[in-house]
């Protein structure tokens, strides 16, 4: 299931996404989508720099495992997702060793705070 719907800067580091909710997305009701869904946004998110990362090392042939993902933390500051609308989701790698990485997330319409999501990824 791929929820990104733009990528609008990545580099090893960081990626910052632009998705709109739609009705087909896991979690949706009739006026809107679970907040549970920012999670998995954020994990999409931290996906992109950490994937642009490998293939920026190892080229776009190199091993494509997936990661195992914990969620450490996520706060969620509106009770539904509606639809349509715009959210730009930021992921930043704030700690990484060998295949273990830490990432924080924020999810945002415009200036409003939608989720804060803090992310373990770790690649077998």
């Amino acid at each position: 299931m791929l929820l990104i719907g733009e990528i609008l800067a990545v580099d090893s580091v960081t990626a910052v996404t632009l998705s709109k909710a739609d009705r087909t997305w896991p979690m949706a009701g009739p006026d809107g989508v679970s907040p549970l869904i920012f999670v998995e946004l954020a994990a999409q998110t931290a996906g992109v720099c950490n994937g642009w990362e490998r293939i920026r090392k190892q080229g776009p042939e190199s091993d494509q495992m997936g990661w195992l993902v914990g969620v450490k933390r996520a706060e969620f500051h509106v009770d539904l997702l509606p639809f349509d609308l715009p959210v730009t989701a930021r992921a930043r790698n704030t700690l990484a060793f060998e295949k273990f990485r830490e990432v924080t997330s924020q999810l945002h319409h415009k200036d409003h705070l939608l989720a804060e999501v803090v992310l373990q990824l770790y690649q077998a």
